[in-house]
């Protein structure tokens, strides 16, 4: 049997996605270079749309920060392009040192470990934690890395409605007998840009023994005095075990981050595969995101910019009769409904020169397909105006307002 006919089936499976406008692809983007807020969308030049970005996650536009851009050319002229090996190998740079030391000082915690990305962040630590005689209570809105993490370290998965305590108490009274019980929430939930109940959290974790762990990937960068995150200024930061962040989204670079005790950074060190089987980051990429600590510390106007063009934004939206999720975050969910309608309008919206897409099941729920947009800093107020305006057209046409 050829290779062509043993995969024949697939076939079939990509044409039922098509038919339910489920079908995915890759479009080729480019940066605007001094333009955080704008990008490319194609590959005809010189003909390319220059576009509003309202899909990224460079919450407070540092991605083409000069002295970022600076600190990774000096290291990589010092150092070269790559690692060359695994951390416990001969890839543990002097700046992974270094930016660990500085996260755990962020962060005020023991200790933090580095890793290349939030999806092995996230399938590591619950991989090394749990196990086959465990329990794991998931909120059922949290990131696909999650899930992946609990599949992969074969404990049960209790998920639990969303922000749902009641549920969760439920589910942790059935299962109070079990040996290791870990909670696990984003603290932004990354489609609706909601915010979880993290003291109701702390709470339950308390009564029922359990292990908590907080995923920051959307709210590191832009909550608290320095940008520490939601748990810091919900004042839970020392009842979280385990403390997950990301530096590809208000970081503007790549990678992530967990931080908690000494003792769980050593056990992870041990037991986290994604850590000791993945070859280290580039030492250039590691400068570079030590250089956008510093300026998430620093710069404070970023975080103020942000979330007044956040709260404007929305505000905008809601009385234009959109269908659009609560939250102070700058992810703004527009629920359109069925998927087709969705993509008709990401596209509607590319046409007025806004990069904006469509966010379908399984990512979220079905028949709450939506546009998910998301702010940055970089943002100017007339640029939002402008796109308010022409979302309202957009939805007039397409008859969604006020669904």
């Amino acid at each position: 049997m050829s290779a062509e006919s043993s995969l024949k089936w697939m076939e079939q499976e990509l044409a039922s996605l098509d038919e339910a406008s489920l079908k995915r692809s890759l479009r080729a983007s480019s940066a605007i270079s001094g333009f955080p807020g704008r990008m490319f969308r194609g590959t005809e030049e010189p003909n390319l749309p220059n576009l509003l970005n309202l899909s990224g996650n460079d919450y407070l536009g540092l991605s083409q920060h000069p002295a970022m851009i600076e600190a990774m050319r000096e290291v990589l002229l010092q150092e070269g392009v790559g690692a060359g090996a695994s951390r416990l190998v001969t890839g543990n740079r002097s700046a992974y040192t270094e930016l660990e030391a500085a996260i755990a000082d962020w962060q005020s915690c023991e200790a933090a470990l580095v890793f290349a990305n939030g999806y092995m962040a996230n399938t590591g630590v619950i991989r090394a934690v749990v196990g086959r005689d465990d329990v794991v209570f998931s909120d059922q809105l949290n990131h696909a890395s999650i899930v992946d993490g609990i599949l992969m370290s074969r404990a049960e998965l209790a998920r639990y409605r969303h922000n749902d305590m009641e549920h969760l108490g439920a589910l942790l009274h059935k299962h109070r007998d079990r040996k290791r019980k870990l909670i696990v929430t984003d603290a932004v939930f990354s489609m609706d840009g909601d915010q979880a109940r993290l003291e109701d959290l702390i709470l339950l974790k308390h009564e029922y023994g359990a292990m908590l762990m907080v995923d920051e990937a959307h709210s590191g960068g832009i909550y608290g005095r320095y940008g520490e995150g939601l748990c810091h200024i919900r004042g839970v930061k020392d009842e979280v075990d385990i403390h997950m962040g990301t530096f590809s989204k208000a970081f503007g670079a790549y990678g992530a981050y967990v931080c908690g005790s000494r003792m769980l950074i050593d056990f992870l060190v041990n037991k986290a595969r994604t850590l000791i089987y993945s070859t280290a980051m580039p030492p250039a990429l590691v400068a570079g995101i030590a250089q956008a600590l510093v300026l998430v510390q620093q710069e404070h106007w970023r975080r103020e910019r942000l979330h007044t063009n956040s709260r404007s934004f929305r505000s905008h939206l809601q009385k234009a009769c959109f269908l659009v999720g609560i939250g102070d975050s700058p992810i703004v969910p527009m629920i359109v409904g069925d998927n087709e309608t969705a993509l008709r309008f990401s596209a509607a919206l590319e046409e007025k020169g806004i990069a904006a897409v469509a966010i379908r099941p399984p990512t979220v729920q079905e028949g709450t397909a939506r546009i998910r947009f998301s702010l940055s800093a970089a943002h100017t107020d007339k640029e939002l105006r402008d796109a308010v305006a022409c979302i309202r057209e957009v939805g007039l046409q397409l008859g969604v307002m006020g669904r």
